[in-house]
């Protein structure tokens, strides 16, 4: 026994000297806290985390007017997070998620893809994170099968009696990051998912109160069962991980019980992590489609060409190029600009008419033209006749791939 405890610790250092160390990340999300609350409130969990700079304001909802607009809902919310993409691609409008659109693959579909050996768990009070978002086993979603699920508590009422107190979803949290913590620490699976409910459940029944503030310090204790399983394993085995943890949606702002729609407060969220580097795109208040991105590149992990071009997040971690991508439109010409992370090089600027990927084609980009990424900006013609309904811009950049859609006026987003 000794020589084996003497030869794990020889194999952690050489891990951890020479750079080699196994790279694992979890994503936590805590539902309905505005950014407002989670500063209001103590969260020493979440203050240990974020303490080398790793706390922000995020948002969600999309671009707010345009094409991407989103609702501030929970299921469509962390569909954003999984999927990396807004509404008007993942096609999960409500939480019914009627009809997802896999097209759009999650961040689990895409980790299995890189490397079949990846081991993936989710960890949730709601069975249908993981049976509709993730979808899996669902050929329509690419047959992905997760290697730990443990769910479907809300389902159990004897062991957790459902109560008008909303108690029994605490019970539920309880259960959930117990669990997490345990299995996290036992067997370290490469990609992990955490969903806890409490805090949304407090926030529609009372509002900004101190029911709702003492739910979100329940759920900052509960973080911290994963994230001392995280820093055992990294202790113990020489492992590098990283954990995000964010929010959903945030309230409506008179009194904090409602959301669903584009007020400030519902928009604006947050981010916590212990990720490094950061990279610039991290304190532009990223968005909730950054999160897959960057837990990917932190991997190390390849995202599919064709799914890659369609993500709207930019990560916030390592080497990006360029970030914040508009497009306006005046008659036949199309104006870009970004936002400069790294200056360095020159960008491709590449355009299609078609939106075949949504519905499982491909799409054919023409390259328009090249700028310096420095520029900021770059101006081009669209083709004659300009008269499709969607344009597709692609910019292909020295450390990283965005895009951005211009829309006739008239044109309708589909829910189908």
């Amino acid at each position: 026994m000794i020589k084996i405890k003497f030869l794990l610790s020889i194999l952690c250092f050489h891990l951890v000297v020479f750079g080699h160390a196994q790279r694992k990340a979890v994503f936590i999300i805590l539902d309905g806290i505005p950014a407002d609350v989670i500063e209001k409130v103590e969260t020493p969990v979440l203050d240990e985390i974020s303490s080398k700079d790793g706390y922000t304001h995020a948002y969600l909802g999309g671009e707010k007017d345009g094409y991407s607009q989103s609702p501030t809902i929970s299921a469509v919310g962390y569909n954003h997070v999984l999927t990396g993409v807004w509404t008007n691609k993942h096609n999960v409008w409500d939480n019914d998620i009627a009809a997802p659109n896999y097209h759009y693959w999650n961040i689990f579909r895409i980790a299995k893809a890189s490397n079949p050996n990846v081991k993936t768990a989710v960890f949730s009070s709601w069975t249908d994170n993981r049976t509709k978002l993730v979808g899996e086993n669902l050929p329509a979603a690419g047959g992905v099968k997760l290697d730990y699920s443990y769910d479907g508590l809300e389902l159990d009422t004897v062991r957790f009696p459902h109560t008008k107190d909303a108690k029994h979803m605490s019970d539920i949290d309880e259960a959930v990051s117990t669990e997490a913590g345990k299995y996290i620490l036992e067997n370290g699976p490469d990609l992990s998912w955490v969903y806890l409910e409490f805090t949304d459940d407090m926030g529609h029944m009372y509002g900004d109160s101190p029911a709702f503030y003492d739910a979100v310090k329940k759920a900052d204790a509960r973080v911290g069962k994963v994230w001392n399983a995280i820093k055992e394993r990294e202790r113990k085995f020489g492992e590098e991980w990283m954990i995000v943890i964010t929010t959903d949606h945030g309230r409506g702002a008179k009194t904090g019980k409602d959301h669903g729609g584009q007020s400030e407060r519902e928009r604006t969220t947050w981010i916590v992590t212990n990720a490094k580097p950061l990279n610039a795109r991290f304190h532009q208040t990223p968005g909730a489609v950054d999160i897959a991105p960057s837990i990917l590149k932190f991997m190390n992990l390849s995202i599919p060409e064709e799914v890659k071009k369609e993500i709207d997040g930019v990560s916030f971690v390592g080497d990006v190029s360029v970030s914040n991508l508009k497009a306006v439109r005046t008659g036949d010409k199309i104006e870009l600009s970004w936002s400069v992370l790294n200056p360095t090089g020159e960008l491709e600027v590449q355009l299609t008419p078609t939106n075949n990927f949504a519905k499982g084609g491909v799409d054919t980009y023409t390259t328009v033209g090249k700028a310096p990424v420095k520029a900021g900006k770059y101006t081009f013609n669209l083709p004659a006749p300009a008269s499709a309904d969607v344009y597709k811009i692609l910019i292909k950049a020295p450390f990283n791939t965005t895009n951005t859609w211009v829309v006739k006026k008239d044109f309708k987003k589909s829910k189908s």
